[in-house]
C-alpha cells in the first residue's frame, strides 16, 4: 500500500538518539585556511614584507565570510530543521565554555605583559578618573542591560528584551569609540607590546549581540531555546570582568604609582650610594 510505504519511509527518517550528525560542510576547511592566511598576513605586515597587508586583508575577508556562512548553517539547523535538541544545546554550551577558558588564558598572558610594561617609565597611562572611569560605567551598565534583556526574554516580555539589547549595543559602540580616542592619543603603540586586545573582544562581542538582536526581532528565539543569545551573554560578561581587572590593575593601580614605586625606590637607593 502507498500509505504504508510512506509511513515506513517517515519512520526511517526519525532518529532514535538526541544528537545531531551534521552534514558535510566546506566552511570548516575554508575558515582553517583563511585563519592561516590571516596569521601569515599579520606577521608579514608587521615585519614589513611585501604584500603582507594584501594577504592580511584577504585572510580577514575570507575568515569573516566563512564564519558568516558557517553560522548561517548552524542557525538553519537550529531554527528551521530543529536539530538542536537539549543534548545538542548542552554540548554547544560546553564547547563555548571551553572557548571562554581559552580566552581567559589569553588575557592571563596579556596581564603578564601589562605588568612587564608597567615597570617601564616610558609607558604612561590615562587618568583613571577620566575616560577609563566613564568606560567602566558604560561597560558595567551594558552588562546590566543585557542581563535585563535576557530575563525579559525568559519571561516572554519581547519589547523589553529587544530594547535592553539595543541599549547594550549603543553603550558598547560608545565604549569602543572612547577606547579608540584614548588609544589614538596614547604615547605607546603596538611596538611597546601594549595593544587593544580587550577592545577587539568588545568589537567581537558587539557583533555577536547585533546578530542576536536581528534574530530576536525575526522571532528566532523563544524563552526556552536561545543558546546563541546565552553564549553571547556569557561572552559579554567575561568582557566586563576582564575590563574590571584592567581598570583596577592598569589604570587605577598604575595611575596611583603603585607599580612604579619599587622602581623609584631602587633608583633613589642607587643615587644615594
Amino acid at each position: 500500500m502507498p500509505i504504508v510505504k510512506y509511513l515506513a519511509g517517515f519512520v526511517n527518517q526519525i532518529q532514535n538518539y538526541p544528537y545531531h550528525l551534521v552534514d558535510l560542510s566546506p566552511w570548516p576547511v575554508l575558515v582553517s585556511f583563511s585563519l592561516l592566511s590571516l596569521l601569515l598576513g599579520a606577521v608579514m605586515f608587521l615585519h614589513g614584507f611585501n604584500y603582507g597587508g594584501t594577504l592580511l586583508t584577504l585572510g580577514f575577508i575570507l575568515t569573516a565570510a566563512g564564519m558568516t556562512l558557517w553560522f548561517r548553517d548552524v542557525v538553519v539547523e537550529s531554527v528551521y530543521i530543529g536539530a538542536h535538541t537539549l543534548q545538542v544545546q548542552k554540548g554547544l554550551m560546553i564547547g563555548f565554555i571551553l572557548f571562554i577558558i581559552s580566552e581567559v588564558m589569553v588575557f592571563f598572558s596579556v596581564f603578564w605583559t601589562i605588568f612587564h610594561s608597567s615597570l617601564s617609565p616610558s609607558v604612561e597611562l590615562a587618568d583613571p578618573f577620566e575616560v577609563p572611569l566613564i568606560n567602566t560605567i558604560l561597560l558595567l551598565s551594558s552588562g546590566a542591560f543585557v542581563t535585563w534583556s535576557h530575563h525579559s526574554l525568559i519571561f516572554g516580555i519581547r519589547n523589553d528584551a529587544i530594547n535592553g539589547l539595543i541599549v547594550t549595543i549603543l553603550l558598547a559602540v560608545i565604549f569602543t569609540g572612547l577606547q579608540g580616542m584614548e588609544y589614538a592619543d596614547a604615547p605607546f603603540t603596538i611596538t611597546d607590546s601594549v595593544y587593544g586586545l580587550h577592545s577587539i573582544h568588545v568589537i567581537v562581542g558587539t557583533l555577536l549581540l547585533i546578530v542576536c538582536l536581528v534574530r530576536m526581532i525575526n522571532y528566532q528565539y523563544t524563552n526556552t531555546h536561545h543558546i546563541g543569545f546565552e553564549s553571547s551573554l556569557l561572552y559579554w560578561h567575561i568582557v566586563d570582568i576582564v575590563w574590571l581587572f584592567l581598570y583596577i590593575v592598569v589604570y587605577y593601580w598604575s595611575g596611583a604609582n603603585c607599580i612604579m614605586l619599587p622602581v623609584r625606590i631602587y633608583a633613589n637607593s642607587s643615587t644615594e650610594k
